[in-house]
């Protein structure tokens, strides 16, 4: 199972006592996967359709929860092994469909159906354990979570523009930056930062996928920074091999042309202890000498013997 679909099955399992948070989380999945179609004289008969066996799970769930509606999953098999089988749950009473429509904002007392450019009436989502659950079945319905192991991106995507904004405006409600995108003909509510996705599971209350997240990120945090040390270790030992291979020749060079015999007794001293211990550190050389000399020390000798080379190779080239 994908980690999207573990999320989803926790989320699916998670029943608000509330009753106006079950409400807040049915006006999500009508929001996102209904449809609402007129049946014999004024009636309606209300339809939900996905592909996703979770939502359709939290759907009948909620229905018999809340509204005490007995209704039944239609499973329609698909002959494609690579599409997902498509779920149906259909109220088609007309008394229990307007139950439902009014409860969630849709529909009027005088009959109306609300605009469709709204994602869901502000009355359903006043409380913030309303604007959660319907975060929740939001998500459930039209959501996914990449694998925190390769990158951190989640989303929700929406028909309108409109919709996404009302989609963002409710997940900033909480403090985390929710941004939107244009993909083809939809809108995408979505996060990429990887404590954002953490708030955002705890918004849902994903408690257990939430864990999972922060092992993952812990892991990964632990491994970036022994990388980086790794990195910069390695990149300081290149430095000093560099830095040692260029004092060698420098110090060959002035042994080959003038000779140590007219070196200063620090310098020649300096310039035996690198031939002979060529792989030492500015430390170990300093620890070398009599009297011992700091790594400054060592390393302003070495600078005059290389500028000495710089010298020579001048004068020999004029």
């Amino acid at each position: 199972m994908s980690f999207s679909g573990q999320v989803k099955e926790e989320l699916s399992r998670h029943i608000s006592e509330a009753r106006h948070c079950q409400i807040a989380e049915l006006a999500a999945i009508i929001g996102f996967c209904g449809r609402i179609t007129p049946s014999g004289q004024d009636g309606f008969m209300l339809t939900m359709h996905t592909e996703n066996e979770y939502v359709a799970r939290k759907y009948f769930t909620l229905l018999k929860k809340t509204f005490n509606i007995d209704t039944d999953i239609c499973v329609r098999q698909n002959p494609s092994l690579h599409k997902n089988n498509g779920y149906t749950v259909l109220v088609d009473a007309p008394e229990d469909t307007v139950r439902v429509l009014q409860a969630v904002k849709i529909l009027s007392s005088d009959m109306q159906i609300a605009p469709h450019h709204n994602l869901v009436n502000q009355m359903v989502v006043q409380k913030s354990c309303c604007r959660r659950a319907f975060i929740r079945g939001a998500f459930l319905a039209s959501g996914s979570l990449s694998d925190p192991q390769k990158f951190y991106h989640f989303e929700i995507v929406c028909n309108t523009r409109e919709k996404a904004v009302q989609m963002q405006e409710l997940i900033c409600s909480f403090g985390v930056d929710a941004k939107i995108v244009g993909r083809k003909k939809y809108f995408v509510v979505y996060i990429k930062e990887g404590a954002q996705i953490v708030e955002i599971l705890g918004i849902m209350e994903a408690n257990v996928s939430l864990m999972d997240l922060e092992n993952v990120r812990i892991l990964k945090e632990m491994r970036n920074s022994v990388n980086r040390k790794v990195n910069c270790e390695t990149a300081n030992i290149n430095k000093t091999v560099s830095a040692a291979v260029k004092q060698i020749e420098d110090i060959k060079y002035i042994q080959k042309t003038i000779g140590f015999h007219e070196l200063p007794e620090n310098l020649e001293e300096i310039a035996n202890l690198r031939l002979e211990y060529p792989e030492a550190t500015l430390k170990e050389l300093g620890m070398l000498l009599s009297p011992p000399v700091g790594k400054s020390g060592v390393n302003h000798r070495l600078r005059k013997l290389s500028s000495m080379a710089e010298e020579l190779k001048g004068h020999k080239e004029e």
